[in-house]
Formats: structure tokens, sequence, C-alpha cells
């Protein structure tokens, strides 16, 4: 993973936000804030909260009594995040590394992180803090991204960026987003965390906008493909989104457009 990777900085964070976590987002939150409230927990982390759209979905299903400490390795999505929350007096908002939580043992009943895995530079490490934190019967909850190849819109803004940068093409949403899907690899390296009861569901769902700029969009400008992009050639940028934005409409017309995307949804207990 390229240390890019991890920059969500800059106008990112309200591209992400406005753009990405309607596209992509909204329908794993919701199935996620579902299955964490179902065991009704009493204190629940979120780590690489991003913009907090599980947040949003997850805060309304928890106990009056329950704490929700809500992290994210990047400030500038975090404080988007707090921005767009409501008042919540049992909510904290803390910047965190989650391979290395500033939290004692045994501290939360359950450790929730959508679609942030794939971006722990080492992710045995980060099960390890994860369970480290978790009381014992405690869950971590979490989703990764199937291959690239089964999510339609991320797969066509890659080819796209390609066309463009044919000699160094960027391959950020393959390398890193969709780089960790192997159901397997999942287990193991939870297995060597010290994690069991592991149950892995795969989701299929559909992502919808209203014109085929807005995924363009949402992957060239709202995540790290555009430091890749901008690495290249800053000047480039709109033109690639354009690019994108064409080669979406020619499958899919002008007007709305949906096509598949498909995540694993990971549930690991003590």
């Amino acid at each position: 993973m390229a240390e890019t990777d991890k920059v969500f900085a800059g106008s990112i964070p309200e591209i992400y936000d406005t753009y990405l976590v309607p596209l992509i987002f909204e329908g794993f939150a919701t199935d996620m804030a579902a299955r964490v409230a179902d065991g009704n927990p009493q204190s629940v982390l979120e780590t690489a909260a991003g913009s907090g759209v599980v947040t949003r979905a997850l805060a309304p299903r928890l106990a009056d009594t329950a704490r929700y400490v809500v992290s994210d390795l990047n400030q500038p999505m975090l404080d988007l995040a707090a921005s767009r929350q409501p008042a919540d007096d049992r909510i904290t908002w803390q910047q965190a590394d989650a391979l290395n939580l500033p939290f004692g043992d045994a501290t939360f009943d359950t450790v929730c992180c959508q679609f942030g895995v794939m971006f722990f530079p080492d992710r045995v490490a980060g099960y390890r803090e994860a369970a480290r934190v978790l009381r014992p019967g405690g869950r971590f909850v979490f989703n990764a991204w199937d291959h690239i190849d089964h999510n339609v819109f991320a797969d066509m803004v890659t080819r796209a960026a390609g066309e463009i940068f044919a000699d160094d093409p960027p391959v950020f949403l393959a390398r890193t987003p969709h780089g960790y899907h192997d159901v397997d690899v999942i287990r193991s390296e939870l297995a060597e965390a010290g994690l069991s009861k592991i149950d892995i569901v795969t989701r299929e769902e559909v992502s919808t906008a209203p014109h085929a700029a807005d995924p363009a969009i949402a992957y060239c400008q709202g995540t790290p493909l555009r430091n890749e992009i901008e690495e290249r050639d800053a000047a480039r940028l709109e033109g690639v989104t354009d690019h994108a934005t064409a080669t979406i409409a020619a499958r899919y017309g002008d007007g709305p457009v949906s096509a598949n995307i498909k995540g694993h949804v990971v549930v690991a207990a003590l």
C-alpha cells in the first residue's frame, strides 16, 4: 500500500461524504448498525469511522446509557463526521490509529470498522488491537470489499484512469479498497490475532446515482485515487473525471445509473 492511500485530506472528505457515501456505503452501514445493535452493547468503539455514515446509522440504535467512541486516523474525516452528527453526550470523538489504540485492555463490548481494515499497514496487528480492547465475549464487526471485478463502478473508473495514464495506471482502488477480498486470508489473519467464532457473509447490493458523473466524481476526487492522479498530472484531474463519466454514460446512459457492488461482512468474537 502506498503512503498516499491513507491520505484523506483537502477537499477529499467533503466529496467523499457527498458522493461516495450514498453511492456505496449507506446500505452496508445500515446493515452494520443493525448487527452491532443486535448485541445490545453498552460500550462501542468505531475505528476508521470516515465521515460518519455508520455513526449516523448506529447511534440511534444504541441504548441511552451506552458509551460510543468514534475514531479515525484522519482528523479531517473525523471533523466532518462530528459536524454531521446531532449533539449526543454518549459519543466521544477521538483521533486514533487502529494499530495502536489509546484505550485500556477489555474496555469495549464491540469494536466495529466499516471498510477500513484494507487500509491497515499490518492487519494482524490491527486485529490484535481490536481483540485487546474487547471484553471477554466481545465482538469485532467489520466489512471488506470483494474483488474489484464485482464492484462495477470502481472497476470502470480504474480502467478509465488507466486509459489516460497508460504508461503508469493509477490502481489505488484495485490495490487497497478492493485488494483484501480473499475470505480464507481474512479468516487466517483473524485467527492469528486470537479471534475465533468467525462468521463471514458476502453481501451484494446495487449502487445507484442520479447521473454518470456522480460515481466518476466520487472515485476520482473523493478517494486517494485523486492523490495518484495528481501525482501524475494535477492538471488532468478534471479530464480523468470527465473520461470516467463518459465511460459510465456510454454503458448506462446519461440519466440515473446503477451497478452491482459486493462486500464481505465479518463478525469475530473472542
